[in-house]
This record gives C-alpha cells, structure tokens and sequence, in this order.
C-alpha cells in the first residue's frame, strides 16, 4: 500500500484560500481520519491527493515520490464518494467490472472475474451481482460503491463521507464493516467526516481540520482528552464540553460569577506555568459528579435519558453546564443538588487565542 505525506498544501479557489499549508503524514496501512465542520477543506484535500484538483502551493509524495504533476489515473488512488456515482442502468456486476476495463489497465477477462468475485465475496455482494443497481437499498449501493475502488486494489482509498447518506442504524453497521475491511485489505485509508462518531470509532489517528487550516492531529484519545484549543474541545466530543469564563488569582480558579472557587493543586499550577489572568474554563460532561454533601449547589433544569445514561443540565445562576450520569441514578426535574468537578479534568484555554494553557 503507500505512505502519504502533504507538505505546506495549499489550494485557492479565486480569492478564497480553501486549504492553507497544510502539513501532514499518512502511515502505511494506516486508517486515518479527517475531521471537521462543512467548508473546512475536506473534500478539497481529497481531490488535491486523488489529482483532480491542481495544487497551487505546496507538494504530495506517495510512497516517497513527488505526485504533483502526474493525472488521477497514474497516482494509482480511488476514491469512494458521499454520492455512489454508480451507472443505473447497468448490474452491479458491470459497475464492478468497469473500472477495470480501461485501456490502460489491459487485465484478461478472467482476471476482471477473479477480481469482481473476490470485492463481491468480501463485501458480502455476490448475490447482489446480476441485479442493476438502480433498484439496490442505500447500503448495498454503498457496498457496490466500494467494491468499484477495491477492485483496482488501489495504493491509497480516499473516501469522502460515503456512510453520510445513510440511516443511523446502517451506519452504524458500515463503520464496523469499513474498519474491518481495510484491516482484512492491509490498506492506507483517508476518511473524510464531518461526523465526530466516525472519526473517534474508525480512526487510529484523526487530524481536525477548520478553515483549511490543520489544527490537531492525534489519536481519537488524544484529540478528546488533550484538545489543543477552544474549538477542538468544542468540536470533538458529545456533548460539547461545557466551557465558563473565569479568573485564575493567587492559586485559586473563580467561575460563574463567584458561584465556584477552586483552590488549584500545584501540579495544576506547574502545568499552567505560573498564568494568572482572565481564561476559558473547558470541563467534560462526565468529570462532573453528584456529591452528597461538599460541592456546588444547582437545579436540575433538563433531563436526557440516553439509555445507557442520562445527560443532566444544570444551571446555576445564569449558566447552564451538563453533567453525565449512570443511568440508574434517579434525578428529577427542578430539584437541587449537589456537584463537584474533577480538578485534574479542567482545560484551561486563552481567551484571546483560544489555545489550551495547559502544558501537554
């Protein structure tokens, strides 16, 4: 398979800069995740590498050789799209033959049927082969889609959100079907998402993209617990991280209007290397806990039974924050409690800059 590398990557489309410098690396036979909101460039890094889009700045390597100028087919990629861009009109089995009849591909007709029936076999398709793919579901039309790229048995998969247009629970199950596959293939996956439960259940190693700009890459551990910024900790994660506007002073943390005061533990204070100031205070849902007696007092203002828990909000004052519980805890609605955070939990992030104080 290939190794990838990106290097100071920039594409522009008149005078919005789509992709700007962006630097990164692709392991052999890695699964690798590309994550971000609409508009951060996702898509447009996947053309760039697949070749059809012209790089305006910048260089991709495959397996150590510079790509830039050979077209799509001689980078030897295939991509697999949101849209299954399959012909209608024609059997599966056609769809899955036809990229491999290209004239520069010169494979005899038993290698095409070696090679259909082997895509077919591993995604589970082979009853499906003399049907027309017009009257498929959604998730066999994916599988069909997929089975075109496996066929060429590419260098590298690029695929660009292809479970997007698919039911919750059929997601679900291509997630799975997806990881295995490109562990059974041994294959180099880049997999585009604007969705964060992709990216953390199928990614060994995410990179999150916003405004064409790389700003983490990591594995789904280390993005969620380590974010280095405000938005990164905002964007990975369900729920959002709660986020409050404090004062670090003389060793102690003030938020919420004076509602919650901390006094910092001293590795705490190692880590945020002395600052004392205005900040952003980050805190995960499930690093908060009920406490019986010490902690801060707040209503419950909402409940969400998540089956195998509860998302609890909070408010306390004008602020709302939420908490995850166990889902036997019983909690009713408009009752007080109590609740403590997890100290060593808390992010600490530059109000100005929106970067992560604490020392990683």
């Amino acid at each position: 398979m290939a190794h990838v590398k990106l290097k100071d990557l920039t594409k522009r489309f008149g005078r919005v800069t789509a992709i700007k410098k962006l630097n990164l690396e692709i392991h052999d036979k890695e699964f690798f995740v590309l994550l971000g909101p609409t508009g951060a460039g996702k898509t447009t890094t996947l053309r760039c590498i697949s070749g059809l889009e012209k790089l305006n700045e910048g260089s991709i390597y495959i397996d150590k050789q510079n790509v830039n100028d050979r077209g799509p087919a001689e980078r030897d990629v295939a991509l697999v799209f949101q849209y299954y861009s399959l012909y209608p009109h024609y059997t599966v089995k056609q769809n899955l033959e036809f990229p491999l009849k290209s004239k520069i591909r010169n494979f005899t007709g038993e290698e095409i049927d070696r090679r259909v029936a082997k895509a077919a076999q591993t995604l589970q398709i082979d009853h499906l082969l003399g049907r027309k793919t017009d009257k498929l579901s959604g998730g066999e039309m994916q599988r069909v889609a997929i089975g075109r790229a496996i066929v060429r048995d590419p260098k590298i998969f690029l695929m660009d959100e292809p479970l997007s247009n698919l039911d919750a629970k059929l997601r679900e199950i291509l997630r799975s079907e997806l990881k295995g596959l490109q562990m059974n293939l041994g294959a180099t996956f880049l997999y585009v998402t604007h969705d964060q439960v992709e990216a953390m259940t199928m990614g060994e190693r995410i990179g999150v993209l916003h405004k064409g700009k790389l700003l983490q890459v990591g594995t789904p551990h280390e993005v969620y617990n380590n974010p280095v910024n405000r938005f990164v900790a905002e964007f990975v994660g369900t729920p959002t991280m709660n986020l409050f506007s404090g004062i670090i002073h003389d060793g102690r943390l003030i938020m919420i209007n004076g509602k919650i005061e901390i006094e910092l533990t001293q590795k705490m204070l190692n880590r945020l290397k002395g600052f004392e100031g205005e900040v952003e205070i980050g805190i995960r849902s499930e690093d908060i806990a009920f406490s019986d007696e010490n902690g801060v007092e707040a209503r419950v203002y909402a409940i969400e039974n998540m089956g195998m828990g509860k998302i609890i909000t909070l408010e306390l004052g004008d602020s709302l924050l939420k908490a995850t519980v166990e889902a036997h805890v019983s909690v009713d609605l408009d009752t007080i409690i109590r609740f403590q955070m997890n100290q060593e939990k808390l992010h600490f992030f530059n109000k100005s800059t929106g970067e992560n104080l604490r020392a990683l």
